[in-house]
């Protein structure tokens, strides 16, 4: 089980009233893919706010999240260091009771909260399926189909008169059956109102949550915070359910794109970007905002709906996809806009990441950053105002969950960026892009592929990893594996040890912290969505 957090709109008022300090508005898609937007190179998706945001400003080519799942890339994004270093990704709501909401938003530095606190997932949405259909069969229908064996051939061998079986077998049989078809039943019938809900601050406000025009009533909120805010530096970051199942769309947007339910939400998506980049223009801000557009990892490839549907995007022509580490999970689009600071229409093709935009938004918020701990990221202004040509990482190091993947070097004496895997996800079915039975890849054993050597790639002369490089075509071979393997003996002596985050304490669920708008809590179920959004106002 992978614990995760989708935080769909946070909010944060900057105290200080330096007219220096920028605005940050920091826009994070989840599961979009680096070949969905026009400025990435799509010809059939509509993202024309996306693509203006990237013809104002800096285009990243190389840009990477730190990790290929959505959590611990956020977890990276939200701390500027690699997600290993945290160990519990999920950040949540409570911790010992229903009210202390050790894990919440307004818990760590922001003034406002509007949105999901965990995930946005097929379950929540009726008619979408259930991403728990696996766990169902191995649970539930496995153990009652040998429970149906067991009884049929005891009740063969007892009418044979080959066995005594005393009637009581039979009762606890039958009574583990319906418990185990009773807990089914109720899982299904509780965990959309139980788990699929909007919050506003430390208010439920709608449970369970309602797609019906959600991203109006979130874009519109990000509008009217910036309305509120626009006499004093703020932050905003507004992290979009789009384009994660369960998808969604509004009227105005369903059934318009040329890929379905997809291209539905990405260009919903868009709008939205749209939207808030008219209310900085309005406010005459936009010179003074930075802006960031990126995705929290490559398109899920193996997303596939109830009707079998695809429901994945693209990632353009790079191999792989969310929860891998080849580049198609990884590399991200990465746009920056700040008028006058940034030069317009600017592509990077240097190595960055996610991680970079804590110690940036820190920087020139003109704040220290953190000295009792590692910060991974980097500063990317030198890169992005021209005062530097390199990437200030020589090295950069890929995480599939707690196994160290792949390692990738930029050598500043020259223009090659390897890439050097030490396992790699076994595809299936063969021939695939990607590891359909099982959802997304997996990280040990029967599932990866050992490499011993490395299996070694030049990315900026192969960035599809189509033909690795082996001691017969690079003479240099032994000396780049050798470079690398000692970057990684540096970076994993850094690494502390943290609490693990699927121990059994963890992933068990725990109801006195289960959340209801209820006070009774015998029914999880409210709308005060609209009272909320006058009351904000």
């Amino acid at each position: 089980m992978k614990l995760r957090l989708l935080l769909l709109l946070l909010l944060c008022e900057a105290h200080s009233h330096a007219a220096s300090r920028p605005n940050f508005v920091l826009l994070m898609a989840d599961d979009l893919g680096i070949g969905d937007p026009g400025c990435y190179g799509n010809e059939t998706l509509r993202t024309p706010n996306i693509d203006q945001l990237a013809e104002g400003g800096v285009k990243l080519t190389h840009h990477l999240a730190a990790s290929p799942l959505c959590t611990p890339s956020r977890a990276a994004f939200m701390t500027g260091r690699y997600p290993i270093r945290s160990g519990k990704w999920h950040l949540g709501t409570n911790c010992h009771n229903k009210t202390d909401f050790c894990h919440h938003p307004l818990s760590h530095g922001f003034d406002y909260f509007h949105g999901i606190p965990m995930t946005n997932l097929r379950d929540c949405k009726p008619g979408e399926g259930s991403v728990f259909t696996g766990g169902i069969r191995a649970l539930v229908f496995i153990p009652l189909q040998i429970i149906a064996i067991t009884l049929l051939t005891l009740a063969v061998v007892k009418c044979l008169g080959l066995v005594h079986v005393p009637p009581g077998i039979f009762v606890c049989l039958l009574c583990l059956a319906a418990m185990i078809l009773g807990l089914l039943v109720c899982f299904l019938h509780y965990f959309r109102p139980l788990n699929c809900f909007l919050m506003r601050n430390h208010e439920i406000t709608q449970q369970p949550i309602s797609y019906d025009n959600l991203m109006q009533r979130l874009t519109a909120d990000a509008a009217q915070f910036i309305q509120r805010n626009a006499e004093t530096p703020f932050l905003l970051v507004l992290s979009y359910l789009h384009v994660h199942t369960a998808l969604f769309s509004s009227k105005d947007f369903s059934g318009k794109s040329k890929h379905g339910a997809y291209g539905d939400a990405v260009e919903e998506m868009d709008w939205s970007v749209g939207q808030i980049l008219n209310v900085l223009d309005e406010l005459k801000l936009a010179n003074n905002t930075l802006v960031y557009f990126t995705s929290d990892q490559g398109a899920h490839v193996e997303e596939v709906s109830a009707k079998g549907e695809v429901h994945g995007g693209s990632n353009g022509i790079y191999k792989g996809g969310k929860a891998n580490n080849w580049e198609g999970g990884i590399r991200i689009p990465g746009i920056l806009r700040w008028p006058g600071v940034i030069k317009a229409g600017l592509e990077i093709d240097e190595p960055t990441s996610n991680m970079d935009i804590f110690p940036t938004v820190v920087n020139l918020a003109g704040s220290p950053l953190p000295e009792d701990r590692i910060i991974d990221g980097r500063d990317l202004m030198p890169l992005l105002q021209g005062k530097t040509q390199l990437s200030d990482h020589e090295f950069l190091f890929h995480y599939c969950n707690f196994y160290l993947n792949a390692v990738r070097w930029r050598p500043r004496n020259s223009t090659s960026v390897w890439k050097a895997f030490f396992f790699t996800p076994k595809f299936n079915p063969e021939g695939a892009n990607g590891c359909f039975s099982t959802h997304v890849c997996l990280c040990h054993g029967q599932f990866v592929n050992q490499h011993h050597p490395p299996l070694l790639f030049d990315i900026s002369r192969d960035p599809r990893e189509r033909n690795p490089v082996s001691p017969m075509t690079e003479p240099r071979f032994q000396e780049i594996v050798d470079v690398m393997q000692r970057a990684a003996d540096r970076h994993t002596k850094t690494l502390q040890e943290v609490p693990n985050q699927l121990s059994l304490g963890n992933i068990l669920w725990k109801p006195w912290l289960q959340m209801c708008c209820s006070s009774s809590g015998l029914s999880c179920q409210c709308d005060r969505e609209e009272q909320a959004r006058r009351e904000s106002r």
